[in-house]
């Protein structure tokens, strides 16, 4: 049979044979053809830029561009070597080959850090300032640490400063008055004048158990073992007015707006408006012991109380019952501090049994911390101008400690107070605190820094370095 023949187009005459596909593909990659200026070609690829890189922190070598890429001509060479290497990095150095356990193949890890990878503060910066650039800039130091004194810059010698937990004494007015408790009678020290003025005197079937002065004007109030309390206007050094309700002795005062609170042995709580005329306007029951520790928050919301049934409560405005109650404490509770910084921070200090001083937020009623000082929290003040607050201690150390808040590093440890530091204050620039003792001495430091400079001293008497006599 003869061979089918086809008419052809004259057009498709000259068509050449087709040629396989991979005879195109090959082309296409070895061609060293020219790209069109006015095309741009997307690829599916990332190929990340090696140059901004630090091989050196690894130890591993960057290659270089001129060099030859190398020949793969012995890929089990390679494959072993990689083993090797991954053994090594996996399961340590001196991990034998499981094919010749008699010599196992030099590794290292395959990754190693060096030491010598510092880099200059500018070779970190997100924006690559060259050193010729940033020549000019001169870069601030680091400041070292605040330096607080370890001593005293005055003394005074206050007899019969008692020497009883429970009791609050001493306390420093916004005009810079300080008042003291001592036996029966009430003394005055003007810190800018350092003029000493007894106030009043309660006579000899009666002593002072508490000061405390209202937070704006001249008002002072005195807390009697008799369960009173009297209200001074000490810039006339007249009685303003006597307030009763306690059937002991009041040891723990709080000032609130024109709003007095007042806390006994009887183990309550009174309410008082000194403009009303009746003596106390509500009674908080819950302590079941004597109520030591009394601290308004700095918004006058609420009201803390401590009392020597370990218990610390927490009251708001026109409660009678307590809003809060925290029962962590395995002591009396007489220091108590709330935070100017953050609303709703409160700390507080146990008794010789307890030594630690907790945290609290009030707002989302939870415990923050604990910090046990190794010995009694008698009292707790927080800085108004930097976050730290000061503790005083009893036994055994009798020490006052400098705190970094919220770390609770020790900025310092002072010391000189023979007797438990039962007393603490603060004056009205945040800067200087008097801590009283049983060793009939009142002590005044430097620990705080001014709001504006940390290096400022305080102008509360920091020129009168000296002993006087309080009475």
């Amino acid at each position: 049979m003869d061979d089918p023949t086809f008419n052809v187009p004259p057009t498709m005459s000259n068509i050449q044979p087709l040629t396989p596909p991979s005879h195109h593909i090959s082309r296409m990659i070895n061609s060293n053809h020219q790209q069109s200026p006015s095309r741009t070609i997307y690829s599916d690829r990332f190929i990340p830029s090696r140059s901004s890189s630090n091989f050196d922190l690894f130890n591993i070598s960057q290659p270089s561009p001129n060099s030859p890429a190398p020949v793969d001509n012995h890929k089990d060479d390679n494959s072993g070597t990689y083993n090797a290497l991954l053994r090594a990095a996996l399961f340590g150095p001196d991990t034998p080959d499981k094919k010749d356990l008699s010599s196992p193949p030099s590794a290292r890890n395959i990754f190693r850090f060096k030491s010598e990878t510092r880099r200059s503060l500018h070779s970190l910066s997100p924006f690559g300032f060259d050193n010729d650039v940033t020549s000019g800039v001169s870069q601030s130091p680091v400041k070292a640490p605040r330096k607080v004194p370890r001593s005293p810059y005055k003394i005074l010698d206050a007899p019969a400063l008692q020497d009883d937990f429970y009791l609050n004494l001493v306390d420093w007015s916004s005009h810079n008055v300080l008042a003291v408790g001592l036996g029966n009678c009430v003394y005055l020290w003007n810190a800018c004048s350092s003029k000493v003025t007894k106030l009043c005197d309660l006579g000899i079937d009666d002593n002072v158990c508490s000061v405390g002065w209202a937070h704006r004007g001249t008002h002072l109030a005195v807390g009697t073992s008799h369960g009173k309390v009297q209200i001074w206007d000490a810039s006339r050094c007249k009685r303003v007015r006597t307030m009763e309700g306690h059937r002991s002795r009041v040891g723990a005062l709080a000032w609130s707006s024109s709003s007095l609170s007042s806390g006994s042995r009887d183990k309550s709580i009174l309410q008082r408006d000194i403009r009303a005329q009746e003596d106390f306007v509500s009674k908080l029951a819950g302590h079941k012991s004597e109520v030591c520790g009394l601290k308004w928050s700095y918004d006058n919301r609420e009201l803390a109380s401590g009392g020597n049934d370990n218990r610390l409560f927490v009251w708001n405005q026109h409660s009678t019952q307590p809003v809060l109650k925290y029962c962590e404490h395995t002591a009396a509770v007489k220091a108590i501090a709330w935070s100017p910084h953050l609303h709703g921070l409160l700390a507080s200090g146990g008794g010789t049994a307890d030594r630690c001083i907790r945290f609290w937020n009030t707002t989302t009623n939870t415990h923050l911390s604990c910090m046990d000082t190794g010995s009694q929290v008698c009292n707790l003040v927080w800085s108004k101008n930097v976050n730290e607050l000061v503790s005083t201690h009893g036994y055994s150390q009798n020490q006052i400690i400098v705190w970094r808040y919220p770390t609770m590093s020790k900025l310092a440890t002072l010391t000189g107070h023979t007797y438990r530091v039962l007393y603490l204050a603060i004056s009205p620039d945040g800067q200087t605190i008097v801590t009283g003792a049983g060793d009939e001495t009142l002590r005044f430091w430097n620990v705080f820094p001014s709001p504006k400079s940390q290096n400022t001293d305080s102008e509360i008497g920091a020129s009168s370095f000296g002993r006087t006599i309080i009475r």
